[in-house]
């Protein structure tokens, strides 16, 4: 097996001094987080590292860490890749989304299970809670002391991704979230956190409990057009926390796309199976046992409904997820 500190040579020998580098991301705290430590570990060893994103930001949680952490990201629709020689991918693969397509990545550092490893560097542990646990380690490995922000970045992209230690952790993310507690700033920590709600989401949270169905112990809801799907995913997130509920299955259409996010306790069928079983002809699918999301066309769904209504699309789901998981995911 390839150590640590091998990994992170190789990584470093993809770049020169000259090198113009841009990293991708589908902007959460953990893919920020771990595209912060991308950018130190370059730092004054690449000519340029610039951080593009391609999902609408709306959680007030993630504009208060890029506030606190990292102003200078920039949406990818203004960058020109043509200004740039080398690109790498964090806490994401190349086919989880088609904004990363069009890019031949240099490298793929990620956490979720492996579905692309086209690149010239690849590490991806899927055993890991948090992309951010494999940048820690990276610091580590290249002796930095990181700063303040970075380490509260990273902090937070650990505790996210593993909401707070309770799901998908491992002993080295503990050991990560230790390490970096001695350098960061808490007050950071604190002030992303108590970021969690405004107004709005707590309208659509409303809406959603008053329109839920539960059936067999799983939660069913579909909003229908949506204009922030970060809000899908704290929904999803809150109806697991439900007294006998074991599933969240929470959706909505955005740009055309369906987004299906599925959350789960753990304790039965893996929630990146079921999702990757049930919707992968219609999209991208996939995730860990107990969190997953898809992002489907709804042209392809289409010709499988005769109505794309809210009502109709919703009813779908629920049969997809049906007939692929059944009782194996009650």
């Amino acid at each position: 097996m390839t150590s640590n500190r091998e990994k992170f040579h190789r990584f470093l020998s993809l770049f020169t001094g000259n090198s113009k580098v841009l990293v991708v991301i589908n902007a959460d705290p953990d893919a920020i987080a771990s595209a912060m430590a991308v950018k130190r570990l370059l730092w004054r060893k690449v000519s340029e590292v610039s951080i593009a994103y391609f999902n609408k930001i709306s959680r007030p949680d993630n504009l208060a860490m890029i506030e606190y952490t990292e102003p200078g990201m920039v949406m990818l629709d203004a960058v020109n890749k043509e200004n740039f020689d080398s690109f790498v991918v964090v806490d994401s693969q190349p086919d989880h989304n088609e904004q990363f397509s069009g890019f031949d990545f240099d490298a793929i550092i990620d956490h979720h299970p492996l579905t692309c490893d086209k690149a010239k560097f690849v590490d991806i542990r899927s055993g890991y809670g948090a992309c951010s646990t494999i940048m820690t380690e990276y610091i580590k490995c290249g002796k930095i002391k990181p700063s303040t922000k970075l380490a509260a970045a990273l902090m937070l992209g650990i505790k996210t991704d593993t909401a707070n230690f309770t799901r998908q952790a491992t002993l080295k993310d503990i050991k990560a979230f230790q390490y970096l507690y001695q350098f960061a700033d808490n007050n950071i920590v604190t002030k992303v956190e108590r970021a969690a709600l405004n107004q709005e989401d707590l309208d659509f949270l409303e809406k959603a409990i008053k329109q839920r169905k539960v059936i067999n112990n799983r939660v069913f809801f579909h909003a229908g057009h949506i204009t922030k799907p970060d809000e899908l995913v704290m929904v999803a997130d809150f109806f697991l926390t439900l007294t006998k509920v074991n599933w969240s299955i929470i959706s909505g259409v955005y740009e055309n796309r369906l987004i299906i996010i599925i959350r789960n306790d753990g304790l039965r069928k893996g929630a990146g199976n079921t999702v990757k079983e049930a919707f992968s002809l219609y999209g991208s699918a996939g995730g860990h046992k107990t969190m997953a999301r898809a992002e489907l066309d709804m042209k392809l769904i289409q010709k499988q409904i005769n109505s794309i209504s809210k009502k109709a699309v919703g009813q779908w789901i629920i049969s997809v997820i049906e007939k692929t998981a059944g009782k194996k995911i009650e």
